[in-house]
């Protein structure tokens, strides 16, 4: 296999709202599309003595950062970038676990790379001076509320009482999950704007 220099391989973050159009557009456009929701710990890890994060009605709250393994989603982008291959963990979202692994290769690129704590790798790969761009999909958020309960629903990714105490929590805290990404550092950017350019970029 070739390897593709990671100063060539433009490496594009996507931001966003869960339901927000992230993994339909980096599927799209991707070359590859990178899902680092796929670095979620496992429900296993939840003890007594290392307990997840935990939401206001008594449940692991996958919404906060610590229920993610950033080290490791940083170091599989870098090995991308580098080596032009790396693995990924399959991760079922249903039930919170491993199920083995897959490769992810570069494809001429670009690299996008999304997920609900992107925001959280911008700063690492800078100080690592890895070249990046970064991009909030700026969507209404009762329209992403809709989406999201409509996607998790068909993806029966969780019980239905979840997904509603999930989907009004996420609601009332687009402002906020906003303003986190655009102090980390993203652009914010209209889905239509994003889309151009994302394929000007894949046509270079």
């Amino acid at each position: 296999m070739d390897v593709v220099p990671k100063q060539h391989t433009p490496l594009i973050l996507l931001g966003g709202a869960s339901g927000s159009g992230k993994s339909y557009l980096a599927d799209r456009f991707g070359r590859p599309h990178m899902e680092l929701d796929n670095f979620y710990r496992e429900l296993s890890e939840d003890s007594v003595t290392t307990p997840l994060p935990r939401t206001d009605y008594g449940e692991v709250d996958w919404d906060h950062a610590g229920t993610w393994n950033c080290d490791t989603a940083v170091d599989a982008l870098i090995e991308l970038l580098e080596s032009g291959t790396t693995q990924v963990p399959n991760y079922s979202i249903s039930t919170s676990s491993y199920d083995g692994t897959h490769p992810v290769e570069l494809n001429g690129g670009p690299l996008l790379a999304e997920g609900i704590f992107v925001s959280e790798i911008l700063a690492p790969l800078k100080r690592l001076d890895v070249p990046v761009q970064a991009y909030y999909i700026e969507v209404s958020a009762l329209s992403t509320a809709i989406r999201r309960f409509v996607r998790d629903v068909r993806e029966r990714r969780k019980p239905i009482i979840f997904l509603l105490q999930r989907g009004y929590a996420l609601y009332r805290a687009d402002r906020q999950i906003r303003a986190r990404h655009l102090e980390a550092g993203f652009t914010p950017m209209k889905k239509r704007q994003l889309k151009e350019l994302l394929v000007a970029t894949t046509s270079a």
